[in-house]
């Protein structure tokens, strides 16, 4: 049986329709999928990442601990402060992004969907003498995200407060009688992003409040539309544990200032004396059809990339994609094919993101 969110049963009274990805049950659009998409292009809408994986790391050496392992300064964090980051293995490969907030008496670790046990039990291998410990907390809460440029307004009216207009800064405050922590998304949609992290308990008291506010709910068929646009690489699709990570947009993820890191050797040296042989690039394809994930691009009759992701561009008008293509042909407006169903379809290498 597919896993629900906690909030399953509002996403049904708000019409929405369903499907199942990798056994968890997901709202896909509520009638309208264009309207959600102008909401949070425009407005304000919300999104549930209940899914999400919870990591809560305690204990005095919780922050050295994590600034030792992961790609990004951790331990500069001050308390209402956070970063995204990545944890490598030995050879500078992806093994889980993370967005990393540093709270009064612990750090939380929000991680892809399903990578919570995972991402502990990576972590907890390299635990010896630290006195920090590990938690797999998924599920205990709820993670929605108002995205739009009016989320912050839309937060601040909800709680009271808003967070630092810093990325994955967070501040305390109330919402419907429920504490919740408002946090600063990172843009993975392209747009402004508030997510308010509240007990799983709670969480119907708060969506309640946030879509008698205004906000609209908004499925996985807009946000990945949106997501696709600004060029963010999805855990499991764009990126993996084959994938090295200066392969992938990485500015936010890296500090080249904060000493040793798992992988840091492989990053480095990449910067440093060599490159990568192949990058995340954005496609714009012609035609009406969408390609599926893992289709072949092609230049000079070889193939030179794999299709990730792909939508229609409900902001362009056409058909979009992310794909790892090798870097001499990464150059924006680059021609290539990609093979959707038994034809090759033309396609442009951009850059990214598609939208700003």
């Amino acid at each position: 049986m597919s896993e629900r969110l906690v909030l399953h049963d509002r996403h049904a009274s708000a019409g929405a329709k369903f499907d199942v990805v990798a056994d968890r049950e997901l709202p896909v659009a509520y009638g309208d999928t264009r309207a959600e998409y102008r909401a949070a292009r425009r407005a304000v809408a919300i999104v549930d990442k209940s899914f999400d994986g919870v990591v809560e790391v305690t204990g005095r050496d919780r922050a050295s601990f994590l600034h030792a392992l992961l790609s990004n300064d951790v331990k500069s964090l001050a308390s209402g402060q956070g970063c995204a980051a990545a944890l490598l293995d030995v050879h500078g490969k992806v093994r889980v992004l993370l967005r990393v907030l540093a709270l009064e008496d612990r750090m939380l670790a929000l991680t892809p969907p399903g990578m919570g046990a995972k991402t502990v039990e990576a972590l907890d291998a390299y635990l010896f003498s630290e006195k920090a410990a590990l938690r797999d907390a998924t599920g205990e809460l709820a993670l929605l995200m108002l995205v739009g440029p009016e989320a912050p307004a839309l937060a601040e009216r909800l709680a009271g407060a808003r967070p630092d207009d810093t990325r994955w800064s967070s501040k305390r405050g109330s919402v419907a009688g429920a504490e919740v922590r408002l946090v600063r998304g990172g843009g993975e949609s392209g747009e402004h992003e508030v997510w308010i992290l509240v007990r799983a308990g709670d969480a119907g008291a708060v969506w309640d409040a946030a879509v008698a506010a205004g906000a609209r709910p908004l499925g996985t068929a807009a946000f990945e539309t949106l997501r696709v646009e600004a060029g963010t690489p999805l855990y499991g699709h764009d990126v993996d544990e084959r994938v090295l990570l200066p392969e992938i947009p990485a500015t936010d993820l890296v500090s080249h200032t904060k000493g040793c890191y798992v992988g840091q050797e492989v990053v480095v040296r990449i910067r440093d004396r060599g490159h990568v042989n192949r990058v995340l690039r954005g496609l714009m394809l012609g035609g009406a059809r969408v390609p599926d994930a893992g289709a072949p691009v092609f230049a000079d009759d070889r193939q030179i990339g794999a299709v990730s992701s792909a939508t229609w561009s409900l902001g362009l008008d056409k058909s979009i994609a992310l794909a790892l293509v090798r870097r001499e042909y990464a150059e924006p407006g680059t021609a290539v094919t990609v093979l959707v169903a038994d034809a090759r379809v033309p396609a442009e290498v951009t850059a990214l993101p598609f939208a700003r």
